[in-house]
Formats: structure tokens, sequence, C-alpha cells
């Protein structure tokens, strides 16, 4: 953000500070940063990173991508997998080098980052509207998710003699969590809610292809495409590369988790970084590729949405799975909610010069889930509205806007690998971005058909 400039005086004496004002300044601004959520806690350690990063990364989205893979189909899928995983690894390793590029200076937020390419006033435009979409768009997706695994779960448990309830109570019951959480004021704070995440998003996922694989390939399996016209498959090959993205959209956070971690001249935080994130990323193939891979091959194209419903028996590993994505989404609801609390918190202290206390902070973030639990209980098939937004959102954030900063700010030669390399990413990037709306708003029209307010 811009900082405050002070304003000229008549009298030439005044027109500057005074170095007892100047230290005033400092340490009122210093004050801030130690109460702000991205600021407060430098302490982190390298698999804190690893943990943050799996739980930001590796979503519910998970169980969506055999369905994606039916969408579009084994060739096309299995490289548009592939390619994803390469190119969003290679950005996020940017993301992690530019963080301290300036010597003696940390961009802990992606908009100071944008900032820097862009300018101040223009990186605060490319940047936070994109990221705002991704952050809120994610939690209130994750707010159905949950709702939804915990009806998935009573619906299965209690099959005889217990009355069916509404989506929207679960979603409530969800929420509840979530207006207890939010008070915990930093990434460090939450880190072991975010390790029990990460855990729980690689034992889900394993079920998911395990599960699958004893399964067993069904009797009659087909992996033609799900539509039986030429413009449904098309569409439905459009929405499927929107699920791909959302699989991918960890970078969100990638500076503010990073911003966590200690550093100095000799030791700076991106080597402990690219340790975490490496690790990471080994963690999320072993997640993305089975269940991807695994499910199709068992189910073809008649998989369902989410894996676990085409898996209905045995039924106590369907609620375990369930169960762990329920914990799963309660981390990483915080993980993507901190960033935007600090962006909050940091608008009411520094620009409308509230004071930092327990009571805003209790407001603000009240406030806030409550905001995405309405949103997500008005419209449960906000998955296929983020797809629709999320495109414009997702994809530049993690495909391409990394790879733009990364040539306005290292201007490397023309026509050399790196200049190739990021020119490749923004092409695919921008087509991810243009395609990937075009299939979800069709969805969103399909879904919009049908659907009643407050079921």
């Amino acid at each position: 953000m811009e900082n405050e400039k002070p304003i000229a005086s008549s009298e030439p004496e005044k027109t500057s500070f005074s170095e007892a004002e100047i230290d005033k300044r400092t340490a009122d601004q210093k004050a801030i940063d130690d109460w702000l959520p991205i600021t407060s806690s430098r302490n982190a350690k390298w698999w804190y990173a690893a943990f943050h990063n799996v739980t930001a990364m590796v979503g519910a989205g998970v169980l969506s991508l055999p369905s994606a893979m039916a969408n579009l189909g084994w060739g096309p899928g299995v490289v548009i997998l592939i390619l994803s995983w390469i190119i969003t690894l290679y950005t996020l390793w940017q993301m992690v080098e530019m963080h301290e590029m300036v010597p003696g200076k940390r961009f802990d937020r992606y908009h100071e980052l944008g900032q820097e390419a862009f300018g101040e006033k223009l990186g605060l435009w490319i940047v936070v509207p994109q990221q705002l979409i991704c952050e809120v768009g994610v939690d209130i997706v994750y707010m159905v998710t949950g709702g939804k695994s915990l009806q998935k779960i009573h619906d299965l448990v209690c099959r005889k003699n217990c009355k069916s309830m509404k989506t929207t109570y679960f979603i409530m019951i969800f929420a509840s969590v979530h207006f207890v959480l939010a008070h915990l004021p930093n990434f460090n704070s939450i880190a072991g809610i975010s390790l029990a995440a990460a855990i729980m998003s690689l034992s889900y996922s394993t079920i998911a292809w395990v599960a699958s694989l004893k399964k067993g390939v069904q009797q009659d399996v087909a992996y033609g495409y799900k539509a039986t016209t030429s413009p449904g498959t098309v569409f439905n090959f459009f929405s499927a590369l929107g699920d791909v993205a959302f699989a991918y959209a960890g970078h969100n956070v990638v500076l503010e988790i990073q911003a966590t971690l200690p550093s100095t001249p000799e030791k700076p935080s991106k080597g402990p970084m690219w340790r975490g994130v490496l690790l990471a990323y080994i963690v999320v193939a072993l997640c993305y590729f089975p269940v991807a891979l695994i499910g199709y091959w068992m189910f073809g194209n008649t998989v369902a949405d989410n894996i676990l419903i085409s898996l209905n028996k045995p039924t106590w590993l369907i609620i375990a799975a369930n169960m762990f994505v329920v914990i799963h989404v309660i981390g990483s609801y915080q993980l993507y909610a901190m960033p935007v609390f600090d962006m909050i918190e940091t608008l009411m202290v520094k620009k409308l010069r509230f004071k930092p206390t327990r009571l805003l902070r209790f407001i603000v973030r009240n406030v806030y889930v409550a905001f995405t639990m309405f949103v997500g209980i008005t419209f449960p098939f906000f998955g296929a509205l983020l797809g629709f937004f999320g495109g414009f959102a997702f994809a530049p954030t993690t495909y391409f806007l990394p790879c733009i900063m990364w040539l306005a700010i290292y201007k490397p030669k023309k026509f050399s690998l790196s200049w190739f390399t990021n020119w490749i990413c923004i092409i695919l990037g921008l087509l991810l971005m243009i395609l990937s709306p075009i299939g979800a708003l069709r969805q969103i029209i399909l879904n919009a058909k049908s659907y009643g307010f407050y079921t």
C-alpha cells in the first residue's frame, strides 16, 4: 500500500519531520506490522511452508479430477494435468525467488510484488481484485463443500430413523467452527490446523484412488466423452479446464506463507521456502495423478463429479473419507481467509485510522465468516460460479501473472530460454483464462434452471 505523505506546511522549518517524529512513525508502523496477520510472526520452519502449501493446493477439488478427465479424454487430460503441474511449479519458483529480490526488502503480500512490477496504483488494481476473487471464492466453495460432506456423513450414518435436513443447516454447522477459529491471529497460530488438513488431504485422496482400484474396472466402461452433442462436448471440455485451474490455486497465498519464515542476508527465506514447496509438490503429484487417472480408468465417463459418490461401499470408508474432507476444508478455509483478514485489517488500521484492537478484529472476522456462509447457503452451485469468475482470476494469478512480473522486473534477453519459457506460460495461461469461463457459464445456466433457493 502507498505510504501516507506528510502535508507540506507554509512554514519552511516544518516541511520535514524531526528525528523524533520519524522514530515515532517508525515505531507506530512496527506496532501495526506486529499486529497484522501476515507480518506479526516470522519464526516459522521450512516444514510449516510444506504443509501450508499442501493445504492450500490439495483442496477438495482433487475429487473432481476424474470427472474432469472424463470431459477432457485420455490424451488431452494427461497432457493438461502434467503441463499444469510443471507450469505451476515453475511459476511458484518464480514467486519464491522474487520475494526478496530487492536487498533489504521483503514482498510479504502478492499485491506488494505487483506494485513493484507494475507501479504503486496499477499493481494494486491488477492483483488485489484477482486475489480476492480466488481467496474469497475458495472460502465460499469450502463452506459448501464442508456442509455437503457433513450432510453425506449424516445420510450414511443415519439412514432409517432420522429426518432429512437441508444442506443449509449443514453449511451453518460447518460455519460455526470458523466463527471460533477465525480469531487465531496469524499463519503460525493455525500451523497445527494446517498440518492436520494436509494429512487429511493426503488421506482422502489415497482412499479415493485405492478404493477405486479395489472396486476394479466397471462393466461396460466407456472412455468416450460424456456429452452426446458436439457443442456439449466442447463446453464440458472448457469447464474441465476450469476444474484443473481450480486445483492449482495455492499461488494466491504463497508470498504470505513465505513472509512467516525468518530471513537474513546470509540465509534468505527462499532456501527453506523452496524445500517446503518441493515437498508440497511431491505430495500434490501423489494426490492428483492417482486420483484423476485411476478414478477415470475404473469408472470411465460415468464417474460422478465427486469420486466418493461413485464409491458407495464400504460405507465406513466413505464416511471416513468425507470426515477427512471436512477436517481438510476447515484448515484450508483458514489458510485462504488469513490474507483476506490481513487486507481488511490493513485497510481499517492504515487507511481508515481505526485502532488495532481485539474488538476490531472480532467484528471484521465474524462479518467475513458470516458473509461467506450466506453466499454459500444462497448459491450451493457456487463451484460453477467460481469456475466462471475463477477463470479470470485463477489462471492469471497461478499460470501467467508471475511470468509477466518476472519479465517486467528481471527483463531477460529477448529470445533467451527464460524469455521463451515465460511467454509460452503466458500464452497457455491466457487460453485457459479465456476458455474455462465459457464452459462454466453454461454449467451455471443448466444448474440455475432447476435450482430453488435455500433448499
